[in-house]
């Protein structure tokens, strides 16, 4: 059995392979271009087994690692945090080397993720990213359209404003001065922006809905989980099974609260690591009334939340 180590770059892949008994018998590197992964597979065409070891096999790495996961290669993702940790325990120090790098990504525990083909999770997690950056994008033009408005109405715009509440206010403006028209063909502008980001998370809110249902997912029907909320749990999780225990799970989404001593006194508090995406999504689900639960304050039980 052949363990490569990949240490990936944007230019190129560092790649060395190791024996069963930790010895490095080969080492290459691949410049990054469209033949980088067939010149990789016949290096390897040197050793009959062989298992892959990719280093950041959600970032730099995920192209090649797909690669190799379609191939049926057996992958696993090694954190950059772990081999930065080995290379430091090896060593003694942080000075590194692509050569290096490879060598200890090779060096991987057998407990790590095994890489897998990119799904319809993989396409949920693309939506909600890319709807969290129109909604971002959304509350920057509304935050200037609001300080436009403020210089040519009375009293400035209301809160709650949107793209008719706003075409409505402008009907009433009547520029007196140069500055004023041009802060009125600004709101023009910004109004065009807002009525297209508008039109932009509606249509992605339609492919979301397209893509969950075509995971056949019964997470929608949990109250409080919603379009929107169900795809990022479905594309941040993905397969939930690569989580050995609940224990692991609740640590990724940083749920898991954390003892803090001082003194004799013992307590609790958050857990600011983990995914805070899903972190935030799993809190509004556990506040969100449930209409077949009968309780006054519309909060769930305490053993529940």
């Amino acid at each position: 059995m052949i363990l490569i180590g990949v240490d990936p770059h944007k230019s190129s892949h560092t790649a060395v392979a190791v024996d069963a008994a930790g010895h490095q018998v080969a080492q290459r590197r691949f410049v990054v271009n469209a033949g980088t992964f067939r010149q990789l597979m016949r290096w390897c065409e040197q050793w009959r087994d062989c298992r892959f070891a990719v280093e950041g096999a959600g970032g730099l790495g995920r192209s090649l690692a797909q690669q190799l996961a379609a191939a049926g290669e057996n992958v696993v993702d090694v954190p950059s945090t772990l081999s930065a940790w080995a290379r430091l325990l090896a060593t003694g120090g942080d000075r590194k080397t692509d050569a290096k790098d490879a060598l200890h990504v090779a060096l991987f525990r057998h407990d790590l993720r095994s890489v897998v083909q990119e799904d319809q999770t993989t396409i949920l997690r693309l939506l909600t990213e890319r709807r969290d950056d129109m909604v971002h994008e959304r509350t920057r033009v509304l935050n200037r359209l609001h300080a436009v408005l403020r210089d040519l109405l009375p009293g400035g715009a209301p809160t709650g404003l949107s793209a008719d509440k706003t075409a409505a206010l402008m009907k009433a403006i009547r520029p007196a001065t140069a500055t004023d028209n041009c802060r009125r063909d600004i709101a023009r502008d910004l109004l065009a922006d807002l009525r297209r980001l508008d039109r932009q998370v509606k249509d992605n809110e339609a492919e979301m809905r397209e893509a969950i249902a075509a995971t056949r997912t019964t997470l929608t029907t949990l109250p409080g989980l919603g379009t929107v909320l169900a795809a990022k749990v479905l594309g941040h999780i993905g397969d939930v099974s690569r989580f050995p225990t609940e224990h692991h799970f609740a640590s990724y989404t940083g749920s898991a609260p954390l003892d803090a001593s001082s003194g004799n006194n013992v307590r609790h508090r958050l857990n600011t690591g983990g995914n805070r995406a899903l972190n935030s999504v799993l809190h509004t689900i556990a506040v969100c009334p449930d209409p077949r639960r009968r309780a006054r304050t519309g909060l769930l039980p305490p053993q529940d939340r």
